[in-house]
């Protein structure tokens, strides 16, 4: 048996497919474009694992997609692949709506297609799992209740806003077509191989250069923060589990203010590599303009996916984020690497 998982070299689809073989053996087919956050020194550990195959492609790909398909004749497709940082998407949308809108759906087509032919036990237990975001829902005031499945889409970014058209898209095929599908929409992921554009890997790396910890307004947005390894978890039991063509929102019960992660992490930073000259990284805290259409907060109410499936979050915020220093810490040389060509040439644009 195959799972075919694209966007398997990003942060979330890395974190999942090294979760994947720690849980089982059964095959996996990465399929990612390798664009500036697609890093396949990310799933270096299972480079000598014969259950493993890499492909590198764009899921806009109708010829490359239909070989993958009828190749390795996957049970399951979980789509991670997606452009993700609305700051790059207010910079810059049209890749955002080539990647999550037309890559969606050629995507979809294709695998339409491929389980339409099939047959038997292979069509009918097939399933296509979406993995969105929160964004789609929009903005929360600070008194209004966290959003559920049923909250109308209201995107405020370009990023959002092609993602809430991808959500669609799934929720189209299916109804229209029958196509077995399921989607997910998870809070703010954090932890291991998060790309350095993010806030907590860019405070961290900033902090630990001496350079200055950009907080974008006033640093009172509150986002819902769950550790990436808890919405792999839960990723895997909604595949297994779910009901298909429902939505399972996943979040990690986490709310925090921007400003309080980014004091965290300082003090933590403080305990286990303390600056030289005694002070802290704190004070490395400057305020910068806010983003245009920044929402205010996030907030996730993953009731259902907790009393249909049982999933509970493991990592409070307070621990998650400390293992989350502690790989960056000792990940030095990932660090580095990461840190130069495009991604380098990005953050001397946006925050210079």
């Amino acid at each position: 048996m195959t799972i075919l998982v694209t966007g398997a070299a990003g942060f979330i689809g890395s974190n999942f497919v090294l979760d994947w073989f720690e849980q089982n053996d059964e095959h996996i087919v990465s399929l990612d474009k390798l664009t500036y956050a697609g890093n396949l020194e990310n799933l270096q550990p299972l480079e000598n694992n014969e259950n493993h195959i890499f492909v590198r492609g764009d899921i806009a790909d109708e010829k490359l997609i239909t070989s993958i398909l009828n190749e390795y004749q996957p049970r399951a497709i979980i789509n991670f692949a997606a452009e993700s940082h609305v700051d790059r998407s207010i910079h810059g949308p049209k890749d955002f709506i080539t990647t999550n809108i037309v890559g969606t759906y050629t995507l979809l087509e294709m695998v339409r297609n491929y389980w339409y032919n099939l047959d038997g036990q292979p069509k009918k237990k097939f399933k296509f799992l979406h993995v969105s975001t929160d964004e789609v829902y929009g903005s929360l005031d600070s008194n209004d209740p966290p959003f559920s499945e049923t909250n109308a889409y209201a995107p405020s970014s370009p990023y959002s806003a092609s993602k809430a058209a991808s959500d669609h898209l799934i929720r189209a095929w299916h109804e229209t077509y029958g196509l077995p599908v399921i989607t997910t929409n998870c809070s703010n992921n954090y932890g291991p191989y998060h790309f350095p554009e993010k806030l907590i890997p860019l405070c961290i790396l900033n902090a630990l250069n001496g350079e200055l910890l950009p907080i974008y307004g006033d640093g009172l947005q509150v986002r819902d923060w769950l550790y990436v390894k808890d919405h792999c978890t839960a990723i895997r039991l909604v595949l297994e589990e779910a009901r298909i063509g429902e939505t399972y929102n996943i979040g990690g019960r986490n709310e925090k203010a921007n400003i309080d992660v980014v004091r965290a992490l300082c003090s933590i930073l403080d305990e286990l590599q303390p600056k030289k000259d005694g002070s802290k990284y704190a004070t490395q805290i400057t305020y910068v303009k806010d983003r245009p259409g920044h929402d205010k907060r996030y907030a996730i109410d993953a009731t259902k996916l907790e009393s249909e499936l049982g999933w509970m979050p493991q990592e409070t915020f307070e621990s998650g984020i400390r293992k989350t220093v502690e790989w960056y810490l000792s990940h030095q040389d990932w660090v580095s690497r990461v840190q130069s060509g495009e991604y380098q040439r990005w953050i001397d644009k946006q925050y210079q």
